[in-house]
């Protein structure tokens, strides 16, 4: 059950690494969590005299930190997994589109779920999904998302995608997995106006989101974006993936993708954009200019073979970057952990070599970086008394990291920590490594059954 507003949930003995804007860490300290807000953080013991404590926690050979923030994801590719595993990004996508144009709303939902379940069990207290394909007759995707995040209990934000631009206008999708540019602006603001909550504490948000410029008319890009800032919600996007998005760019609109989205009104603090791997320096200094963010996956970029996404240079200009899963049809794996690592590893392969990224950055990206992408930095991201209760203790005394004397370093740069216990808005979501809220087993099934079944209907045309 969610903790009232009374009671009390302490956390002590514990090294902590809050996040916060001067990266306060404590060797060995106390979390106070009431209701689902954090109430104390600091060194020592939780203070005397706390009242309604229902769970006191010795947090002996763990660490505590904020949740992990995922800022790029698609669900439904769970049921997709181990295909065109050796494809570039444009060859992976006419490879699987005819697949994904199939799909319906109980393979969404199960997806989904499996997507969420991997991302919980491994410390993301708040995830996001990119959802675009919206085939013809295949139900209520966007309420099927939503429900299987409400049932795990995570914090989530639905990115309402959209496709205008099918294989008839010179684009990648089928004609039938698309829509037309007036049904997707009312579908968008219609799961708007059904499913956005605005508040503080909110555990559900919307984004409007067409999907890319190779996918997406101009017009649908510039009625997005007016669509989104007249109903007061951000916007999100793929940009600058491949060398061949900046070729088809030039060649469709005469700019790269940066200056084409600038002109569609896709620059802002508002915005934030996955993946974003070739950018030159205009291009960086224009999103750090507009505050534009960036949603780092290295993952996926190294499986379709993408590149390096220039991340010290972003910092450097002060562009907010988090990281992304993306979607486990390019990333298999689907949790965090991964990307915190990969990020300060593949990031060390460019330019910047052994400076690049150090541990503590890659945990910023992966936490406080992330709410600022989605907007949320005021509430969640670090651990300080007034956010939201969102947060994870690590296990770090096993065989993978007992012998890492910094804790941080050990959870970044070593083996996926196992949790312990995740915290979502005061909400235990994960103990003892296990999920609470929802029956693993059950998923695992399920997805596998709807994966066969998608496979089956895909292979008869």
């Amino acid at each position: 059950m969610a903790a009232t507003a009374a009671e009390r949930i302490v956390i002590e003995n514990v090294a902590i690494a809050t996040v916060d804007a001067q990266d306060t860490e404590y060797a060995s300290g106390h979390v106070v969590v009431a209701g689902n807000r954090i109430e104390s953080v600091g060194g020592g013991k939780a203070p005397a005299g706390l009242t309604d404590v229902v769970r006191r926690i010795d947090g002996t050979g763990h660490l505590v930190t904020p949740g992990l923030v995922n800022t790029h994801h698609h669900f439904y590719q769970w049921i997709t997994r181990g295909i065109a595993t050796d494809h570039n990004l444009f060859n992976w996508l006419v490879t699987l589109y005819p697949t994904w144009a199939r799909i319906d709303e109980q393979m969404v939902r199960a997806a989904a779920q499996g997507s969420l379940a991997m991302m919980a069990r491994g410390g993301v207290t708040t995830a996001m999904d990119h959802h675009y394909v919206f085939p013809q007759g295949s139900g209520d995707l966007s309420s099927a998302i939503i429900g299987a995040a409400s049932e795990m209990g995570v914090r989530f934000t639905l990115a309402r995608g959209s496709m205008d631009r099918s294989e008839k206008d010179g684009g990648l999708p089928p004609d039938f997995a698309v829509e037309t540019l007036d049904d997707a602006l009312a579908a968008t603001e219609a799961t708007i106006d059904q499913h956005h909550d605005a508040s503080f504490d909110a555990m559900t948000r919307i984004a409007a989101a067409p999907c890319s410029p190779f996918s997406v008319s101009t017009e649908l890009l510039k009625q997005g974006a007016e669509l989104a800032r007249r109903k007061g919600v951000r916007l999100h996007t793929h940009g600058s993936e491949t060398v061949e998005e900046e070729q088809f760019c030039k060649e469709l609109f005469g700019m790269g993708p940066t200056d084409y989205f600038e002109s569609t009104g896709w620059l802002g603090d508002d915005v934030w954009m996955a993946h974003c791997v070739h950018m030159n320096d205009s291009d960086i200094a224009a999103f750090a200019r507009t505050g534009t963010g960036v949603a780092h996956c290295p993952s996926s970029n190294a499986r379709l073979a993408a590149g390096i996404a220039r991340v010290p240079d972003m910092l450097k200009a002060g562009v907010p970057v988090g990281l992304g899963v993306d979607g486990t049809a390019s990333n298999e794996s689907g949790e965090l952990h991964t990307e915190l690592r990969n990020a300060l590893l593949i990031n060390r392969l460019g330019a910047h070599r052994e400076a690049a990224l150090n541990a503590r950055q890659a945990l910023r990206l992966g936490t406080y970086g992330g709410a600022q992408v989605l907007g949320r930095a005021a509430e969640i991201g670090s651990l300080e008394p007034g956010k939201l209760a969102d947060l994870v203790l690590w296990k770090m005394d096993t065989l993978a990291h007992a012998s890492i004397a910094d804790p941080v370093t050990a959870l970044v740069f070593g083996a996926a920590a196992p949790v312990t216990l995740s915290l979502v808005n005061g909400r235990t979501v994960v103990e003892d490594n296990h999920l609470t809220t929802v029956d693993e087993d059950a998923i695992a099934r399920s997805t596998r059954d709807e994966a066969q079944r998608l496979a089956r209907i895909a292979a008869q045309g």
